[in-house]
């Protein structure tokens, strides 16, 4: 026995004293503690430590400063597209769309983050998919909806999507200009099939595929971005292929085999969850406790833009039953994220079966990001709309109830919103990188429900008011810009991703304050001036990654981390809007131009790349086709030099990756409903 070795202990057991009994029980109850304590230093995967803590561990999250796992850490180029659109020309992240950028929420920083802030614990591994398990048990056993009709749908279109001769323009040269931009993008993707099928993006310079982390399990991302875009512009053969790959090939259960992972670094100029910068960065891996597991963790941005939308889009064109059956499947695997305590998701989700979600390392205070929470809503319902489940809408709908009770400093929106407590975490604001397509969905979501959602107009033209009063700026020069704020200060600085806002704009000015019509329209020309200019001040005549106003500069880059250009579409994306609205012919020849540039500079003998420096004379290629480029920058510009019946905007709004998405009229929807009950009824 223990006792029997402690001192003034008689051998033959008799008695303790009281002091003695005090001195055994202190050590017992430390030997206690000891073995119990140990538990916690236990690998997360060691059956024990499930078996005492999994139901008595409650899934806390932890808001606080960065520990070691999410020590911000460069990330390679190609990552950032999300939210970091800077960077050095050897550097990259995507909120932004990266040089092997990733996408930025059109802006978050779309780096590839780590499991930042929030603590993990086998509670919160398990909570999320128990909760969901629920929620898709109950779509399959029949709490759901009407079923959807694709034929009721195409009914209730105005205008055929692809119009009387496929947008086909009338006048030689314009048509002659279009089929250079199909020809692209046949170039592109026969490049692509051949040195990089099934991977996510293409490497020209090397001729070899590029996976990343943005994705988690899922592989193809510029096939299903580019389903449509073949679809629209007559490249059956092509499309044909992308369609066997989804159906033979999407696997929405895979895993990535990994223990490393890199961790992004933000930089100052970080423009982008939604479209998260693509800067090229330099990459550094972390090990992560092997319950971590890596498989299947991927940025719910980048997931819900490039394939949700893609799939919804090409169901919507075509049809085809595999994209509705593969884009409900992934649109189950998303709802785990939105499992907080305010219902706001987390940035990062696993895809696997634990459903467990976390916060960007680089997002302060494990934040969310306004321009990844905020552009899931015409996505969402429309999941709704096809599987007949409101759970989909549900969830978009209490982020915007959430947005609309909190206080809003001048009537802004800041980037930075903790999915804990519900409050802003920063008070940095931007209609670029961070913030951008937040307020394109308010606006497209008004359109989209057949200008019935009045809650998302008002909120729009809120946002719109508040910005032209505290952000929209005049240089000496004379261009319009839109400026950052960063708690109450000014940053005179605007990125490439803000550019979609003259298009933006323009679309919205119908339906504004009585009288503002005109205003509306003018302020999205200035802009898109402005955005044109920062690409005629270039050697190259493509515009970088941020330029600025300060300092005598005027729309050009002023730092080497912002010169950067990774074939984005944001101003081309403004050229075929403006074009639509007013046909002022000077957005065909500011398209032409960026066509001619692109063919110059960006055009290898695999591929198109980007390049570091718009302002070199000789340029130097970052060596990736981001899947962007074939859904987003070729298409717009297809558009462009297309008649307007070609995917008319009075039947179509576009995603935030250019995924065309339609009109949802429901009076017309439940008048052809009721019409086929009618006729169901008679013939029984």
């Amino acid at each position: 026995m223990v006792f029997r070795k402690l001192p003034g202990v008689s051998a033959s057991g008799m008695g303790l004293r009281l002091s003695q009994k005090f001195v055994f029980l202190l050590f017992l109850s430390g030997l206690v503690t000891l073995c119990f304590g140990a538990l916690f230093f236990l690998p997360d995967s060691v059956r024990l430590k499930r078996i005492f803590l999994s139901k008595s561990e409650n899934p806390a999250v932890t808001v606080g400063s960065d520990n070691e796992l999410s020590k911000k850490v460069p990330v390679d180029q190609e990552h950032q597209r999300a939210g970091v659109k800077g960077g050095e020309a050897n550097v990259k992240l995507k909120v932004s769309r990266k040089p092997s950028v990733t996408h930025g929420a059109r802006t978050v920083e779309r780096s590839v983050g780590s499991r930042a802030q929030d603590e993990w614990s086998p509670a919160r591994a398990h909570e999320p998919a128990a909760r969901d398990e629920r929620v898709t048990s109950a779509a399959h056993n029949g709490q759901r909806g009407s079923a959807f009709s694709y034929e009721m749908f195409k009914k209730c279109l105005l205008k055929p999507a692809l119009g009387k001769d496929q947008g086909k323009p009338s006048d030689s040269e314009t048509l002659q200009r279009r089929e250079k931009v199909k020809e692209m993008m046949k170039f592109a993707w026969d490049n692509y099939k051949q040195y990089a099928w099934g991977k996510n993006e293409l490497r020209p310079l090397t001729r070899n595929g590029h996976i990343g982390n943005m994705f988690g399990g899922l592989r193809g991302a510029s096939i299903v971005d580019s389903l449509d875009t073949l679809y629209i512009m007559g490249l059956m053969e092509e499309y044909e292929e992308a369609k066997e790959w989804v159906q033979n090939n999407l696997d929405l259960n895979s895993h990535i085999p990994t223990e490393l992972w890199p961790v992004a670094k933000p930089t100052d100029n970080i423009t982008d969850p939604g479209r998260m910068a693509h800067t090229a960065t330099n990459k550094t891996a972390i090990r992560r406790p092997p319950a971590r597991d890596a498989n299947g963790e991927a940025s719910l941005f980048e997931v819900n833009i490039r394939y949700v939308g893609g799939l919804l889009s090409a169901f919507y064109l075509t049809g085809a039953e595999i994209f509705k059956q593969k884009v409900l499947e992934l649109g189950e695997k998303l709802l785990p994220a939105f499992n907080t305590p305010t219902g706001i998701p987390r940035g990062v989700i696993n895809l696997g079966s634990s459903g467990t979600s976390w916060s960007w390392g680089w997002a302060s205070a494990g934040s969310s990001i306004l321009a990844e929470f905020g552009t899931l809503h015409l996505e969402f319902v429309h999941l709704s709309e096809l599987s007949g489940n409101p759970v989909f809408t549900e969830k978009v709908m209490n982020i915007r109830k959430l947005l609309n009770k909190i206080e809003k400093p001048h009537g802004l929106y800041p980037n930075f919103l903790s999915p804990v407590s519900g409050n802003w975490v920063q008070h940095h604001v931007s209609i670029g990188g961070l913030g951008d397509s937040f307020y394109e969905y308010l606006i497209k979501s008004y359109l989209m429900s057949d200008k019935t959602d009045e809650e998302a107009k008002k909120m729009y033209y809120s946002a719109m008011e508040a910005i032209e009063t505290n952000l929209v700026q005049k240089s000496p020069g004379g261009l319009t810009y839109v400026a950052e704020w960063r708690g109450g200060i000014l940053d005179h600085k605007m990125g490439h991703l803000a550019c979609f806002s003259g298009g933006m704009i323009g679309i919205g000015a119908d339906d504004g304050p009585a009288g503002q019509k005109q205003h509306y329209l003018d302020l999205a020309a200035e802009i898109t001036h402005t955005c044109h200019e920062s690409y005629s001040r270039s050697a190259t005549k493509l515009g970088p990654e941020a330029f600025r106003f300060d300092g005598g500069a005027e729309a050009t880059a002023t730092r080497l981390s912002d010169r950067y250009y990774i074939l984005r579409p944001e101003v081309i994306e403004s050229y075929m809007y403006m074009w639509r609205l007013t046909h002022d012919p000077k957005y065909r020849e500011w398209g032409w131009e960026a066509v001619e540039a692109l063919e110059k500079h960006c055009r290898v003998d695999a591929g198109f790349s980007g390049i570091r420096d718009v302002y070199a004379s000789t340029v130097s290629h970052d060596n990736m086709q981001q899947s962007f480029f074939l859904s987003e920058t070729l298409k717009y510009l297809y558009l462009l030099f297309s008649d307007d019946d070609l995917l008319p905007l009075e039947d179509w709004v576009f995603n935030t990756e250019a995924h065309p998405l339609p009109v949802i009229r429901k009076r017309c929807l439940q008048e052809h409903g009721t019409r086929q009950d009618d006729g169901q009824t008679s013939l029984e």
